[in-house]
């Protein structure tokens, strides 16, 4: 039995202190994205293509429209985004920077508000430098994770280092590769682990020097290594950056490519912001 006040389990209810707390997070978010150059964009809560994005579809709540086509809801914004911008909106608009605040859907009834900002052609420092200005202005200096998919797919493709053994951070597995570098891979950990990377093949030094220089324009004091972070992303191929309070992601982004577009960017997870800043006002209460 459903009672007339329930809500389905993964759908979104903001009231008091919640509620004011996503006005001022979303009002402020858009200010400073417009002041730094950013045009912003709704894209349409219907896609066509959405399904293009996804390697599994169960995740896409379908739907036909009048004309018997599949559309589904807008599980991710990213790509409509770029798609729209590059194939609809190019010939008329200038702007190579978007940001975009709305929600995304997935099945069965979950909802994910988003604060995300794209850059047709731009680089990893400048999307990384706009989110953690974001955080700033909600208090919130987080833990940054900076990652390079491209060297698990390296160390998989070339070596034979398996991704499961990657994605589960299965050490002794990883190690059972016997390649005489990987110990000294897998103990980067900071900054200053990437300062001599001589010992490594030059295909693994090219990576590790990316993630070296990206480092050094970002310039953020609380930040990790992790060259051998693997997890299965829908587009990001190369420079991945994630940002944590304790165990709460609060953003995410990187290097892209959409239909041999590429673009860089990032989705500031509104709900976990709006949790981080209510447990911050308990706590100073």
């Amino acid at each position: 039995m459903v009672y007339e006040h329930e809500i389905p389990s993964g759908s979104k209810l903001y009231f008091g202190q919640s509620a004011k707390i996503k006005r001022e997070i979303e009002f402020v978010s858009a200010e400073l994205l417009e002041n730094l150059g950013y045009e912003e964009i709704v894209t349409p809560l219907f896609s066509f293509h959405q399904h293009e994005s996804f390697e599994d579809k169960k995740s896409l709540l379908r739907l036909g429209d009048e004309q018997n086509h599949e559309v589904t809801l807008r599980a991710d914004s990213t790509v409509d985004v770029v798609r729209i911008v590059t194939k609809r909106l190019g010939r008329s608009m200038e702007s190579k920077k978007w940001f975009y605040i709305q929600p995304t859907v997935t099945y069965p009834t979950h909802e994910q508000y988003q604060i995300g900002a794209e850059v047709i052609g731009g680089g990893f420092a400048e999307v990384t430098r706009t989110a953690t200005l974001l955080l700033q202005e909600m208090e919130a200096m987080p833990l940054m994770q900076i990652a390079n998919i491209r060297i698990p797919h390296i160390l998989n493709e070339q070596y034979g280092v398996s991704l499961d053994a990657l994605k589960s951070m299965h050490v002794e597995a990883i190690l059972a590769t016997n390649l005489p570098w990987i110990e000294s891979l897998l103990r980067i950990n900071s900054v200053e682990d990437l300062t001599d990377i001589s010992m490594f093949p030059e295909v693994i030094q090219t990576e590790l020097k990316r993630m070296k220089d990206a480092t050094e324009q970002i310039k953020y004091e609380k930040m990790v290594i992790s060259p051998l972070f693997y997890a299965k992303m829908r587009y990001y191929d190369s420079l991945t950056f994630r940002m944590f309070e304790g165990n709460s992601l609060l953003a995410m982004g990187g290097i892209y490519s959409v239909d041999g577009v590429e673009a860089s960017g990032f989705a500031l997870y509104t709900d976990e912001c709006i949790a981080y800043k209510m447990d911050k006002g308990n706590e100073n209460e």
